[in-house]
């Protein structure tokens, strides 16, 4: 069976320096699959190049069997790609509900875009309750919750989340990692970026450990979780 998305050979590059050095992986249908590592390491070029934000300079990606090497950004979400970004970048004047309705630019089915708004608060509950208020008033952990609602409003065959958990509260950050595991028992596809390397490989079916551009150690989730190496170097453990 052909992977839901399959990054063969992958180069990015910034100028002449390269910032993504060959990386190949696959994500299934279902699958949760993490990239970690450092900071540098050419996660988040990653993913800003499957989104179509970013131009490979060598390499294929193909999603459900397409290559989106000339597929545009707008494109790739139509096609069910989505991507909540490092930082969220939420509308902060705009009210919570016509964030989430940003998600839904490409759709014209009326009564699918408010069932799915009524997902996102029944999966985020604080964001019903304010739907209202400006989103620049919401906390940082709240802001992340807008931007995977946000995401999901596109109704993604594949969801990309880069850092979800950054800057926020240990108890915010397990509301939002009990989330992505909800979503993954509901049968959502995710590819996840994670600081947390822990919480991010204990979700996980597959995991890829990416160091200065590229792929130096792949496994399950729990393969990784108890790997001497990552545990070393990820994990804080001596």
């Amino acid at each position: 069976m052909t992977a839901l998305l399959e990054v063969e050979d992958l180069r990015v590059a910034y100028g002449k320096i390269e910032a993504v050095k060959g990386i190949s992986f696959s994500v299934e249908a279902g699958e949760v699959v993490t990239l970690i590592g450092t900071n540098g390491a050419g996660k988040t070029t990653t993913l800003r190049t499957l989104s179509g934000l970013l131009k490979p300079v060598g390499g294929q990606i193909k999603f459900n069997g397409k290559s989106l090497k000339k597929t545009p950004a707008h494109d790739i979400v139509s096609l069910g790609l989505a991507h909540s970004p490092e930082g969220r970048h939420i509308f902060p004047r705009m009210t919570i509900e016509d964030n989430l309705r940003l998600g839904a630019f490409l759709r014209s089915d009326k009564a699918g875009i408010e069932k799915d708004i009524q997902r996102a608060y029944d999966l985020f509950p604080i964001l019903g309750e304010r739907r209202k208020q400006a989103a620049g008033t919401l906390s940082g952990g709240e802001q992340q919750m807008l931007a995977m609602g946000r995401a999901l409003m596109s109704q993604p065959k594949l969801l990309m989340l880069d850092e979800p958990s950054m800057g926020l509260s240990p108890i915010m950050m397990q509301k939002i990692m009990a989330t992505i595991a909800e979503l993954k028992s509901q049968g959502m596809t995710i590819l996840l970026i994670e600081q947390n390397a822990q919480a991010a490989l204990s979700l996980a079916d597959h995991g890829h450990v990416m160091e200065i551009g590229k792929i130096v150690l792949s496994g399950t989730g729990q393969n990784l979780l108890h790997d001497e190496s990552v545990r070393k170097a990820y994990l804080g453990e001596d």
